[in-house]
């Protein structure tokens, strides 16, 4: 199946505006928040037990981020994916440093089993959390790339949802179709919380483009990939880059998307 214009994808969410409800972590409240309006998304960050399920059952999408976890939020969140999973509302799952402590995997394996959308995560989570033995750093990236997108396309297949591995090349898998996507910039390493944000942003495509989450979520990385590289080359280091890369993310066009991402399709992966 031939994904339709990025650039598309990108007008539909800005259309429709998504109410995204994002459950992530303290450090990445704020950047997510900002980068989800500069996109065109709406955010909102509850993580209440007493009210995840009421708010989910009326948000567009969900984003589910571990990284600085807790029982009970680890409670809301399964409340919440539960919900979603009741109610059809997309979500996306990221597993920050599933394969740091059993606890984290735990957890993990739970919120699988309410069927996310999409999961985002680097090649270090994504084969830990395809159960391979990894020795990624935290929330880094160390894993080596072939490796990394078999366990992509198994996860993919074995939990029926789009995967979206990251670094510094990105690739989307269904399980049977494969994207890789380049550009960004190498200052984006450098800035916290970017991954937490581009998830909750997956979110917000796939809710505006329920009908195709494979097309959506490499539209999504593609918008990053695009804005980082426009950022970069204005940048003097990462803190006026992350200023920038949401001004470039507010003023990229659907236009600009269709032309400029470097999307290429995967045979035989």
């Amino acid at each position: 199946m031939t994904l339709r214009p990025l650039g598309d994808y990108l007008a539909t969410l800005r259309a429709a505006t998504p109410l995204v409800h994002c459950m992530t972590n303290y450090v990445a409240m704020n950047s997510t928040a900002n980068l989800l309006l500069a996109t065109g998304a709406s955010p909102a960050m509850l993580h209440a037990p007493e009210e995840v399920a009421e708010f989910t059952a009326i948000s567009a999408g969900l984003s589910i981020n571990i990284g600085t976890i807790s029982a009970h939020w680890a409670d809301a969140m399964l409340t919440a994916t539960a919900t979603a999973h009741e109610h059809g509302v997309p979500w996306v799952l990221d597993p920050v440093a599933v394969g740091a402590t059993r606890y984290r995997q735990a957890l993990c394996a739970k919120l699988l089993a309410a069927k996310p959308s999409v999961i985002r995560g680097n090649a270090s989570e994504i084969l830990a959390l395809n159960g391979l033995a990894s020795r990624g750093r935290g929330v880094d990236s160390t894993a080596a790339t072939e490796q990394a997108v078999d366990a992509a396309i198994a996860l993919a297949k074995k939990n029926g949802c789009i995967v979206a591995m990251t670094g510094e090349s990105d690739w989307v898998t269904d399980g049977t179709q494969h994207y890789r996507i380049n550009g960004g910039h190498p200052l984006m390493p450098r800035v916290t919380t970017l991954g937490c944000g581009l998830s909750a942003l997956v979110a917000g495509f796939v809710a505006a483009n329920r009908e195709a989450p494979l097309g959506a979520t490499a539209a999504t990385l593609a918008c990053f990939a695009v804005a980082g590289e426009r950022a970069g080359s204005n940048a003097q280091g990462p803190g006026s880059f992350q200023v920038a890369l949401l001004d470039a993310l507010y003023q990229l066009t659907p236009d600009d998307l269709t032309t400029f991402s470097q999307l290429e399709a995967i045979h035989g992966a």
